[in-house]
């Protein structure tokens, strides 16, 4: 074909397009939204799942770390690692201090500052496959299992709503920096 044939060519194509665009008619949607409009706030509430660091929002519940090691190996061994330092998933355990080395690794016990963060972040994300799946009691026993790792808890300890919040993070302070006058 030559370049004039596939130039015409080409043109042509472009204007049966066109018109064949002018011509649809534009209907509405054939699906259905999803879901439906809060109608009041006490709707609202019962979705409104952020915790704060001081554990505001904490549901009740309580769990230790041989309850969490548990849960731990049948829900979250297999990308974690069986002892939680890492696997297809990052690490979440382990390298406490190493911030300041030269080969720094964010884990959830050397970076987080918040033990109530890793609390929300298990219970919103996890297990991957099946997020908001575990009750509060799982979520406090895995938490605990996890701070319990690094010796940030005791292992005996039952985690609850009360002194989850109460959780000094190795990295609490680690965010600001202080300045000299």
């Amino acid at each position: 074909m030559s370049m004039a044939m596939t130039s015409k060519f080409i043109i042509a194509s472009t204007i049966v397009l066109c018109a064949s665009f002018n011509s649809l008619s534009y209907a509405e949607p054939d699906y259905q939204p999803l879901g439906k409009a809060a109608s009041d706030l006490s709707q609202q509430s019962e979705w409104n799942l952020t915790i704060s660091p001081d554990g505001n929002n904490l549901p009740v519940g309580k769990g230790n770390a041989v309850q969490g090691a548990k849960i731990f190996a049948l829900q979250c061994a297999a990308c974690h690692g069986p002892e939680a330092i890492g696997g297809s998933a990052d690490p979440l355990v382990g390298e406490v201090g190493s911030l300041a080395s030269e080969y720094p690794e964010k884990t959830v016990n050397s970076y987080w500052p918040y033990a109530t963060t890793l609390f929300d972040y298990i219970r919103r994300a996890m297990p991957i496959d099946r997020p908001f799946s575990l009750s509060a009691d799982e979520v406090y026993a895995l938490s605990a299992y996890i701070l319990s790792q690094d010796g940030i808890i005791d292992a005996e300890l039952d985690l609850t709503e009360k002194n989850l919040p109460k959780v000094k993070m190795p990295n609490r302070d680690g965010f600001v920096k202080i300045y000299p006058d």
